[in-house]
């Protein structure tokens, strides 16, 4: 799997998470595990993450074809989540004493004190992408929010959990699921959760500006 993202004349082509046309979903065959659950007919080790957890199976060509913007490629995700990983360009994510940098969706209306206790699938950030970011993604042209995060442990997946199907097994929903929940076992994971916690808003403009001054 590629480690940075794909760069053309110095600039970053599309975020390091982003899916590529050239990666297409790899033939798979679901069938009822032994054990209890789902796995794959064909299953080999690089199938489950390290709590077991089946994962969705997709090419890796990173910057073949043309990006899918809006697509997460589940396997770079799951890295950069994993790894604490700048989404743009796979760099280590920027890290205070006030905690690891996220920038997020404007959400605060959701709950009181929003996002603290929220689960997220959007790796982290480096501050010299906050500007590219602020810039290019359409999502947070609707709103954006800069977040320090002191804790942020992994707290499950998201995917599509299934059911014991007359022809196999069935796809019922796609939903958060932790660990612990029995559902896991019946869960094709496409991205990792990182559960935001003691978290704090800073600034845009004081980001930009340390990003511009660091040039």
């Amino acid at each position: 799997m590629s480690t940075q993202a794909p760069v053309e004349s110095g600039r970053i082509i599309a975020p390091y998470i982003t899916t590529w046309s050239a990666e297409q979903d790899l033939p798979s065959r679901l069938v009822e595990h032994p054990l209890g659950g789902i796995g794959y007919a064909d299953e080999g080790l690089g199938d489950r993450d390290a709590h077991g957890v089946l994962w969705s199976r997709i090419g890796v060509r990173v910057g073949t074809g043309r990006p899918e913007f809006g697509k997460v490629h589940p396997l770079r995700q799951r890295r950069a989540m994993r790894k604490l990983l700048c989404q743009v360009c796979a760099g280590p994510a920027d890290r205070t004493d006030e905690g690891v940098l996220w920038l997020l969706r404007d959400y605060r209306g959701d709950w009181p004190r929003w996002p603290e206790g929220m689960a997220s699938t959007e790796p982290p950030v480096c501050v010299s992408c906050v500007a590219i970011s602020l810039k290019r993604c359409p999502a947070l042209h609707r709103g954006a929010v800069a977040v320090r995060v002191r804790e942020c442990p992994i707290a499950g997946v998201r995917g599509a959990v299934y059911q014991r199907g007359m022809f196999g097994p069935t796809a019922v929903m796609a939903a958060n699921v932790t660990y612990d929940a029995p559902e896991i076992r019946w869960t094709v994971a496409s991205a990792l959760i990182r559960e935001l916690k003691g978290c704090a808003l800073v600034s845009l403009e004081d980001l930009v500006a340390e990003a511009t001054s660091a040039l």
